[in-house]
């Protein structure tokens, strides 16, 4: 493992994962300082508490001080690669990793990451559960919501980790090396930060870079793209997607049946999962009914094909509130399901106007200033029978700090309605 032992390292971001980066590498006994672009209350009080950890904090800006000098730069997820703290660690060839490279290098325990555009959340979620039914000792960790670096001291050399990991993530790291890696799907998502879908693409393969024959990689069958990865694989191959013995498992599920496989656990764990699994939070959670409406949480869905899912699997008429920060989405590809799918369109944030003008002529929509008034907007439209649906399609950082906040913000107000 690494010694961080008198490293002076900067950690970019003070969110979630740039806050379990900082701790995790005080304790491993690091000259820390985290530097983050953003001023807050919540962000004060965190810089006060780590103030008393020994930790130095810029708020409101990044300076070239905080980065000149030193060994090690790791970024949160949400970092850009053209952010100045990287520009500046590049022009003075500092070493620059993610907060996953970060918790790996200190993890003793089996890493399975997955990644791909949807599903990984459940996905994680199930393979976490099976292990622990398969009698494993199992960290459900990354991207799903609680960060590698804040459990990582925890792990033993006999325990799994189940990592939901992102695009951003891998873009940084250098030694990664999971066990079992997953790539899920592939579909048009953060054209906002990757060229085209081929870049997207080569920042998932970053996943199995470091894996060897020992590993394996698990694959999509159905997607023509993921399947011809095998072929440049260093790992072994599992494929999903097509095993007519898997057939009436959706596809989160016959992955998870792979993982399975891969690392020897007993089918019937899975099944006994498979079972008793509820879902997630944020990803299409039933949050109640009021006058023969039904209101969902989708605040997950972050992009269109997320949405799509939902409404594919959704049977009532729907009320659709969507919008946020975009990601170049190419809201006019699905037109037609929402012109069968959906009754009426309330909008709201910074992508509203071009879901507006993609959509004028395929369906019945307004567009409001607040969240707030989205909700209660979409209670007017709804009638008996009706799924008031939300699922963005976009980024949460124009009214939120993340999708998780978004969501609990749409459950408070609808449990508020009367």
């Amino acid at each position: 493992m690494i010694s961080y032992q008198d490293k002076k390292v900067t950690v970019v971001g003070l969110a979630r994962s740039g806050l379990a980066a900082a701790r995790l590498l005080k304790k491993l006994g690091a000259d820390v300082t985290v530097t983050e672009a953003k001023r807050s209350e919540q962000y004060e009080c965190l810089a006060r508490e780590l103030g008393e950890e020994g930790v130095v904090v810029e708020l409101g800006g990044h300076s070239r001080a905080a980065v000149a000098g030193r060994d090690l730069l790791v970024l949160s997820p949400g970092a850009r690669l053209d952010a100045l703290p990287v520009v500046w660690a590049g022009e003075e060839h500092i070493e620059i990793v993610s907060e996953l490279e970060l918790a790996a290098s200190v993890c003793p325990a089996t890493i399975i990451a997955i990644t791909g555009t949807n599903g990984k959340t459940t996905t994680t979620t199930l393979v976490g559960d099976v292990l622990k039914a398969a009698g494993r000792r199992a960290f459900v960790l990354g991207n799903i919501g609680m960060p590698f670096s804040a459990k990582v001291l925890e792990m033993k050399k006999e325990d799994y980790v189940s990592l939901e990991v992102s695009s951003f993530q891998l873009e940084t790291i250098h030694a990664f090396h999971p066990r079992v890696a997953v790539i899920l799907n592939l579909t048009p998502d953060h054209l906002d930060r990757y060229r085209d879908v081929a870049d997207y693409l080569e920042a998932k393969k970053r996943v199995y870079m470091n894996q060897d024959r020992a590993d394996w990689l698990i694959l999509n069958e159905t997607d023509a793209a993921l399947r011809a990865l095998a072929a440049e694989a260093p790992a072994r191959v599992l494929f999903f997607g097509k095993n007519a013995q898997d057939a009436e498992f959706d596809q989160n599920q016959q992955a998870v049946l792979a993982v399975a496989a891969a690392l020897g656990l007993d089918r019937r764990a899975c099944l006994e999962v498979f079972k008793n699994f509820k879902g997630v939070e944020h990803r299409i959670e039933f949050v109640r009914v009021l006058d023969g409406v039904e209101y969902l949480n989708d605040s997950k869905a972050t992009n269109i094909d997320s949405t799509v899912w939902a409404l594919r699997n959704i049977k009532k008429p729907v009320v659709l509130i969507a919008g946020g920060r975009d990601k170049g989405s190419d809201f006019a590809s699905i037109g037609e399901l929402v012109r069968q799918k959906v009754k009426f369109v309330v909008l709201t944030g910074e992508a509203s106007d071009r879901i507006a003008a993609a959509w004028h002529d395929v369906v019945l929509l307004e567009q409001v200033t607040t969240f707030e008034q989205a909700v209660r907007r979409a209670r007017q439209h709804a009638r008996t029978g009706d799924c008031v649906l939300f699922s963005p399609m976009c980024k949460s950082f124009d009214m939120f700090t993340d999708y998780e906040h978004r969501g609990r913000t749409f459950k408070e107000i609808v449990g508020r309605l009367r």
